[in-house]
C-alpha cells in the first residue's frame, strides 16, 4: 500500500569550519548566493539520501562512481541488465524500475526507451517522485575563508630530480553556518511509484542520519551536524494546513543582542509552534 498521509519535514544543520556543497564552476568554493547566503543544491542532498539508502542495502539506480555496487559503471548499463527493458510498455517498464529502485519510486527519474514502438508515448518517459527536497540556504549570510595547502611528495620525478617541487593548492570552508533542508512527501504521487509507508520511514531515517559516511577532507567528520529533525503529518491525503505555514510554524530566529555573523546554534532563538490537527514529530539526533 502506498503513503497515505502527506508529509513535510525540516531539517536544521550547523556547518563548523567545512565545505557543505563546493561550487565546480568557483574553484570549488561553497556555494553563495548573491547576497552572502550559502546553500546546498537539492541534487547535493538527494545524493547523500542515496548514499545512506545504499548504505542500508537498498538498491539504487543513481549510484556515485566511487560507491557502484553492482559492477555497472554507467546508468545505461545498469537499466539494460535489470530485466526493465523487457517488458512491453513504457508504463510497465516504470513500474518495474520503480519496485526495483528505491531511489526511482522515491525521487523520480528519466528514462530513455529508445525503440519502443509499441507505446505511442515517445521515446523517453519521466517518473515524478513523491519526495520533494528544497535546496538549503543558511539563516543569515555566511563568511568562507581560504587556506592554502601544500603536497610535499612526489608523484612524478623528472631525469636527475630526487624530489620534486611543491605544488600548492587551496581549500575553502564556511566558518558558521545554520543552514535548513525542507522536503515534503506527496501522497497522490507515491500512489503512482509505490512509495510506501515503510519506504517513507526509511527515507525518514536517511535523512536522520544524512551525514554518516559523507566525511572527506572538504567535510571532516563532525563538522556538519544536524541540530534539530522534525517532521509534520497531515493526517490525511491532502494536507490539513497551507505548506508554507507548516514549516514556517518552526521558527528560527537571531536572538537579540548577536551582532555580525552567529558563531553557534545558541546564537538562535529556535521554536517549534503546534499546529492544530497535525503531528509533529521531533527526531533524536
Amino acid at each position: 500500500m502506498s503513503l497515505y498521509h502527506k508529509m513535510q519535514g525540516s531539517l536544521l544543520v550547523e556547518v563548523v569550519n567545512s565545505n557543505p556543497n563546493g561550487d565546480p564552476l568557483n574553484g570549488n568554493r561553497p556555494r553563495q548566493n548573491s547576497e552572502g547566503y550559502g546553500y546546498i543544491t537539492r541534487e547535493c542532498i538527494a545524493r547523500k539520501v542515496r548514499n545512506r539508502l545504499q548504505d542500508a542495502g537498498l538498491s539504487i539506480y543513481v549510484q556515485s562512481e566511487d560507491r557502484v555496487d553492482d559492477g555497472n559503471i554507467t546508468l545505461k548499463e545498469r537499466l539494460a541488465k535489470s530485466g526493465v527493458m523487457n517488458v512491453k510498455t513504457t508504463e510497465d517498464k516504470a513500474m518495474l524500475a520503480c519496485k526495483k529502485w528505491i531511489d526511482v519510486r522515491t525521487f523520480g527519474q528519466v528514462f530513455a526507451f529508445k525503440g519502443d514502438k509499441e507505446d505511442a508515448g515517445g521515446d523517453s518517459i519521466g517518473i515524478r517522485g513523491p519526495v520533494s527536497v528544497q535546496d538549503a540556504y543558511s539563516l543569515d549570510p555566511v563568511e568562507t575563508e581560504s587556506i592554502q595547502i601544500t603536497k610535499s611528495c612526489s608523484s612524478v620525478l623528472k631525469e636527475g630530480e630526487t624530489r620534486s617541487s611543491d605544488t600548492m593548492g587551496m581549500k575553502h570552508q564556511v566558518k558558521y553556518g545554520l543552514y535548513r533542508i525542507n522536503f515534503t512527501m506527496n501522497p497522490q504521487l507515491a500512489d503512482k511509484t509505490g512509495f510506501s509507508d515503510k519506504d517513507a520511514d526509511t527515507v525518514i531515517e536517511a535523512f536522520r542520519t544524512l551525514f554518516e559516511n559523507d566525511e572527506s577532507s572538504a567535510r571532516p567528520a563532525g563538522t556538519m551536524n544536524i541540530k534539530k529533525f522534525v517532521v509534520w503529518n497531515h493526517g490525511n491525503r491532502t494536507g490539513k494546513a497551507n505548506v508554507k505555514d507548516v514549516f514556517d510554524s518552526l521558527s528560527v530566529k537571531l536572538k537579540d543582542g548577536v551582532n555580525g555573523i552567529p558563531a553557534s546554534t545558541d546564537d538562535y532563538d529556535i521554536t517549534l509552534n503546534p499546529i492544530e490537527g497535525i503531528e509533529c514529530k521531533e527526531y533524536k539526533v
